[in-house]
């Protein structure tokens, strides 16, 4: 059954991104350019420990099986919030500082507890919801959907901070914080 599941939440995707340092040519933007690009501030990684059965894989004789717990939801309403309020306070910011929250695509129960968790206004995760309804869930390459969508249709302010995110197998959160 799980399996069965796991290909209907799951689809196959791909994504890329080039980055460039501040002291390369590709980083030097004309004034003339209106679609800002954000840089990277800082990043952070956390693993949720005695987590890991609630998604990830088991490997056994007949492959690959996917473990997926329907307590997702419920860590990331526990959890999200001080993972991600802690990140800021590291960087002198609160919640308050960011303008925009640009998350992986998680699904439809995963997105009601970022926002429940993070007390986002409706439609802050719009952009994540439109991914979500256009391409699936791509697993991690969600997330650059979702970016994609900000670049193209809804670039942050110059100065504002956005946080950039996603959640994965064992279970872990990859935070970004971005500043246009």
């Amino acid at each position: 059954m799980a399996h069965m599941v796991a290909s209907g939440l799951f689809g196959d995707g791909a994504a890329a991104v080039v980055l460039a340092g501040e002291e390369t040519p590709l980083a030097q933007r004309p004034t003339s350019v209106k679609r800002p690009c954000p840089r990277v501030v800082d990043t952070r990684s956390t693993f949720y420990p005695g987590t890991e059965h609630l998604m990830g894989w088991k490997i056994d004789h007949n492959g690959f099986n996917v473990v997926l717990s329907a307590d997702v939801p419920k860590l990331v309403k526990e959890e999200l919030r001080s993972t991600v309020e802690n990140f800021l306070a590291d960087n002198n910011l609160s919640m308050g500082n960011i303008c925009s929250f640009i998350f992986h695509t998680g699904g439809p129960k995963v997105l009601e507890a970022m926002e429940n968790a993070l007390s986002l206004g409706p439609g802050a995760l719009s952009a994540s919801r439109n991914s979500l309804r256009k391409w699936g869930n791509l697993s991690s390459a969600s997330v650059l959907t979702v970016m994609q969508d900000y670049l193209h249709n809804h670039p942050g302010s110059p100065g504002c901070y956005s946080m950039m995110g996603a959640m994965g197998p064992a279970f872990c959160s990859e935070l970004l914080l971005l500043q246009w």
